[in-house]
């Protein structure tokens, strides 16, 4: 399984079931969470990403306002993610959340499924396992912000948060450049023992410091923390640096402080999410930006926008998580099933 970022843009993961025929008299598709982790590698999750980021900017893929909401149970949020892209001819939702207590019984606190349809008829064409889908299109959401947007001589990578998703986040992260050095922080640095193993397996310095230092240090920032409050101020950020905040998701989250959108240029996945649940929310709120300072990646993928312009400017990507995104990944799990003999077929 290859892991490895592809070079060139917006290339196809295989051809496409529309042209293959493949799974249309089979019945429903499932790929289960453990196929998916078998056949879907980091390289398959950042070119299905990259293409759907540059649909949703050609205005040819449109996402469905989300639901989410607290259950009344178990402490969990509950909701779903849905959308259409018509250059991929791939329709359908994301349905899961998370579980605080999940990881006392063994088990991972975000739960999903993925759902597609076909879209000429509307009847269930797949069932996919989320779980693992959702942390790695995560991971390659900042991986595409990294890949165009950080400085190209970027040497030393910080992750903020020691979470189920850091270890994928840092390991699309290195595809991206030739880091020389990670440093890391976590409220619990004990948990930082699994970044470091990563960077041990790739010969790379690790270092567990603090936030401050990790600012003054990284080239290249990623947030990927539950927080309510910033963990990173204005003033700690060094020219030239690229910062992908990608843990807030929900209203009232917020992973750094909001001045910071004054100095840089700031880029998003989708704007509408961007000002009402993401990281930009804050800064929006404050009127320190407004809605259209706020540029979607998809503009510096079609090169409708030229991303980075020196070496000093500071690049910020919100990086709220789309449903599209889960959609494009889930697609492409279905397709490698499907070539691979790994797809199972039910008449329902």
């Amino acid at each position: 399984m290859n892991h490895s970022t592809p070079s060139s843009h917006l290339i196809p993961v295989t051809d496409s079931i529309a042209s293959t025929g493949l799974g249309k008299e089979k019945g429903v598709i499932v790929v289960s969470e453990a196929v998916c982790q078998q056949i879907m590698g980091r390289a398959d999750a950042f070119v299905a990403v990259q293409n759907v980021f540059s649909a949703m900017a050609r205005h040819t893929a449109y996402n469905f306002p989300v639901i989410r909401e607290a259950i009344g149970h178990a402490d969990a949020l509950y909701g779903f993610k849905s959308g259409f892209d018509r250059d991929g001819m791939v329709l359908g939702l994301k349905s899961g959340g998370y579980w605080p207590g999940n990881s006392e019984k063994q088990l991972t606190n975000h739960q999903s499924t993925i759902i597609l349809f076909d879209p000429d008829t509307g009847k269930l064409a797949s069932l996919i396992g989320g779980n693992y889908l959702t942390a790695i299109r995560t991971a390659a959401s900042s991986a595409v912000s990294i890949n165009h947007l950080a400085r190209k001589a970027s040497k030393t990578l910080g992750i903020i948060g020691a979470g189920h998703q850091s270890g994928y986040q840092l390991q699309a992260a290195l595809d991206q450049r030739s880091f020389e050095k990670v440093v890391a922080w976590n409220n619990d640095a004990s948990k930082l023992t699994k970044l470091a193993k990563i960077c041990e397996e790739r010969s790379l310095p690790f270092e567990s410091v603090n936030r401050e230092t990790l600012c003054a240090q990284s080239d290249v920032i990623i947030t990927i923390t539950s927080a309510f409050e910033a963990l990173i101020k204005q003033e700690w950020i060094k020219p030239g640096t690229h910062i992908a905040c990608m843990g807030t998701d929900t209203k009232g989250k917020q992973e750094v402080d909001a001045r910071l959108f004054s100095n840089a240029t700031v880029f998003t996945d989708e704007l509408a999410q961007s000002i009402t649940i993401g990281e930009a929310q804050h800064a929006v709120s404050a009127e320190l930006i407004q809605s259209n300072d706020i540029i979607p990646i998809g503009d510096v993928i079609n090169s409708t926008h030229p991303g980075r312009t020196s070496d000093k400017e500071i690049t910020l990507f919100d990086g709220t998580g789309v449903g599209l995104q889960d959609l494009a990944v889930a697609s492409a799990a279905v397709e490698l099933a499907e070539v691979q003999g790994q797809a199972n077929y039910f008449n329902l």
